[in-house]
Formats: C-alpha cells, structure tokens, sequence
C-alpha cells in the first residue's frame, strides 16, 4: 500500500531538486530526496511513495533503466522530469513505466496541477474526494548564487503564493463590469406605401401528373459505430470495458492496460464517433475539462500519442486499416466506423 502523501524526488541538479521539493510540499507530501538511481529504487521500496519524480540523466543509471526496475516492485505514480524533447526519448518513458513526462524548463503551477490532478484520482479510488486536506507547511526557499532557471522559478512561484501578492493581483480574478447600456435609437418614420400594382391573371391549371419513382435495391443498416452501455460495462464490437473494476477484454480475453491507457480507452468509448482532440484528452487523463494554453503543451500531446500507441498494441489495432481507434490528422481520435 502507497504510503500517505509521500513522495520521492530522484533529482541529481540540487535547484530542479528544491523547486520540486516546494511544489510538492505546497501539495500537503512528505519529501525524501535520491541523488542517483540505485538510490531511487532504494528509497521507493523502503517508503512505498504515492508520487515519484525521475530525472532521465543521473549518475549510475539513467531514468529509463530505473523506472523499469522500480515497476518490477512499485506502482507508484511516476512522472519523469527531464530536458529531453524528442518524441522516441517521450515514448522511451511511457514504455519504461512512467505515468507522465514533464520538460525542462517547467513552470512550478504546472507540476502542481498535475501532482494535484494524481491525488484527486487517488481521493476518488478511496471514497475520501471532497474532504479537507491536512495542512501543510511549505519548505524554507533555497539561497544559491547565481539563479538557474530552478532557482528563478521557485522565487516567483513563492512570490505569487504570498498573500500579499494574491491581494495586490486580486483584481485579475474579479469579473469585469458589464458595459453600459446604449440607449435605442428612435425609429424612423414609415412612408406610406403606394398603391399595389394590379395582379396578373392566373393561369389555367395543367393537368396532374404522376411521377414515376424508380425502384432502388435497398442497402443493408451498417453495424453501428457506436460504443453500448450494458450495466457497467462499455461495449464496443469484441472489445469490453468494465468501468466498475477497470477491468478490459477482447473477445473474452482480458487485457493488460495502464491507468492512461484505459482511461482514454474510456474516454473514446463514450464520445463514439465524435473526435477528441490531443488537448482535450491530456486533460481527460488529468480529469479536468477546460483546454487552456497554460497547462496543455506540446509535450504533453505527445505524450497522448504514445499512450495511444501503446493502447492499439494491447488491442492489436493497426492504425492503416483501424477496427478500434482512428486517427484524425492533425486533430486528434475516435472510434473506427
């Protein structure tokens, strides 16, 4: 069992490793740090953490090699944080384990959505969503000279987190004042119509005529393209989801799928033929609704392709001719017609 909000930070950079640190803490975790590999699968198996971050390029052994090991024993969640943006190193991280993949340089406000977006995932599981949160302190800011990005980040993330800083900028969260009603212009008078021109005399009616229909072979209904609900289960041609367990079959045989696998597996189920955009699935997997520029990036929708990916692999779906899920270039999924 996870241990109660504690997280491991696998950072070898002392200032990516504070500003961490502080988001995390601002979340309500406790912290324990590993500055290399080896002491990253150590430090996970001895606190069983709910959250664990991972650098891909620390001494002794590279990310991808750790989360591999650390799946063998762990599900802990497992976001990889590292300044590597090439979409093989992106799919590199998924098929290693990793439960999201956040690019250096980030901004403080976006790791703390994602880690909080993870705890309400965790709080539903529980049955404890809705309650208050314990508390939390947050950690002293680091002093170092000169400021790294990190550093940089962690100031104004501190910054804007101060109440006094939240009254001076309270203003951005007011609502703007209604503009002022334009009063309605007077009408203008009507001039008075002139005399209608006489109507010219109608036609004498022709004589009805039956219109020839042609006979035309009806078509066959094709089978729907849509999922079905039966109970709790999500019903799709020879594929079952059953949204109670998260359990998933083919043809009766049950699949091996990740929590982002099945949740956009989910997700596509339930828009049918209606496509979901790159964006708007990021979010779904995030379990929120509204698609800002802020938070959605491009990493982030690459990291929905390779989910999806991985996802037609477990099904055996060929992306050329698909029977499952379609790809939509340049927009984003659906389900196969």
């Amino acid at each position: 069992m996870h241990g109660d909000k504690v997280a491991v930070i696998a950072e070898d950079d002392p200032d990516v490793r504070d500003l961490i640190e502080i988001v995390l803490a601002q979340s309500g975790f406790t912290i324990f740090h590993a500055p290399d590999g080896p002491a990253a699968i150590a430090a996970v198996r001895e606190h069983q953490p709910l959250l664990t971050t991972l650098d891909v390029n620390m001494p002794g052994m590279d990310g991808f090699a750790v989360a591999k090991r650390l799946r063998e024993f762990s599900q802990t969640y497992l976001i990889m944080i590292t300044a590597l943006t090439q979409e093989i190193d992106i799919i590199r991280g998924f098929e290693a384990g990793a439960d999201d993949y956040l690019v250096k340089p980030f901004r403080p406000r976006e790791l703390r959505a994602r880690a909080d977006s993870m705890l309400r995932r965790v709080a539903f599981a529980d049955g404890t969503f809705g309650q208050d949160p314990p508390p939390s302190t947050p950690a002293p800011p680091p002093q170092r000279a000169p400021e790294s990005w990190a550093a940089a980040a962690v100031r104004e993330f501190q910054e804007e987190m101060s109440p006094d800083s939240r009254r001076r900028h309270a203003h951005r969260y007011e609502p703007a004042p209604a503009p002022p009603a334009q009063p309605t212009p007077p009408a203008s008078p009507v001039a008075p119509a002139s005399d209608p021109a006489p109507a010219p005399r109608a036609a004498a009616p022709a004589a009805p005529v039956t219109p020839v229909v042609p006979l035309v072979p009806t078509r066959p209904t094709p089978p729907s393209s849509e999922a079905r609900a039966e109970g709790n289960a999500l019903i799709f041609r020879d594929l079952t989801v059953d949204t109670t367990t998260g359990q998933a079959s083919r043809d009766g045989r049950s699949l091996s799928l990740t929590d982002p696998q099945l949740q956009l597996l989910v997700s596509l189920l339930g828009s049918g033929r209606r496509v979901r955009s790159k964006a708007d699935l990021v979010l779904a997997l995030r379990g929120e609704q509204f698609v800002t520029s802020h938070f959605v990036n491009e990493a982030d929708k690459r990291a929905v392709e390779g989910h999806i990916a991985g996802l037609r692999q477990a099904l055996g779906d060929d992306e050329a001719s698909p029977r499952y899920i379609e790809t939509v270039r340049g927009v984003g999924f659906r389900l196969a017609g």
